[in-house]
């Protein structure tokens, strides 16, 4: 990432935290309700050392936390945080893309409580417009300045 050619780029410093499969594919099973190292192991049928590295990972960047529950052996699981919590509407996003986007017979998302099919979407909170309609930019400036390169 050194050699990014955009200085603070928002994208590139995400990626630190979150950038390969496994990773994402924790947090995913993570909001399915998974805590438990044993539970992470079977769901993704990733070798013990590279979850335990992921674990690692994820809970240093502030993404998961580490709680004991059990203290005969001493046991952890692994629980999302507010940062980790707010990583679902990426997760989604990805998901809508690969509908979008790529072959096969995927699953949906359903909103447990109407049992409609959730159509993700992302739009920007100050102006309501759908991401990917208008014309943007990256800046480290102000909102009136513009970042020259």
């Amino acid at each position: 990432m050194k050699n990014n050619p955009i200085p603070q780029c928002p994208v590139a410093r995400g990626l630190q935290s979150v950038g390969d499969a496994w990773s994402i594919l924790v947090l995913r099973d993570a909001h399915s309700g998974l805590t438990r190292f044993d539970q992470f192991r079977k769901s993704l049928g990733i070798v013990p050392t590279m979850l335990t590295k992921r674990l690692k990972a994820l809970t240093e960047d502030g993404l998961l936390e580490k709680r004991l529950y059990s203290e005969r052996p001493p046991r952890e699981e692994y629980v999302l945080t507010e940062a980790g919590r707010d990583f679902l509407p990426v997760l989604m996003m990805i998901g809508a893309w690969a509908h979008r986007h790529c072959d096969g017979e995927l699953a949906r998302y359903i909103d447990v409580e109407s049992g409609a099919e959730i159509e993700p979407i992302a739009i920007d909170a100050v102006t309501g417009a759908k991401l990917g309609t208008r014309p943007m930019r990256m800046s480290l400036q102000p909102e009136s300045e513009p970042c020259d390169r």
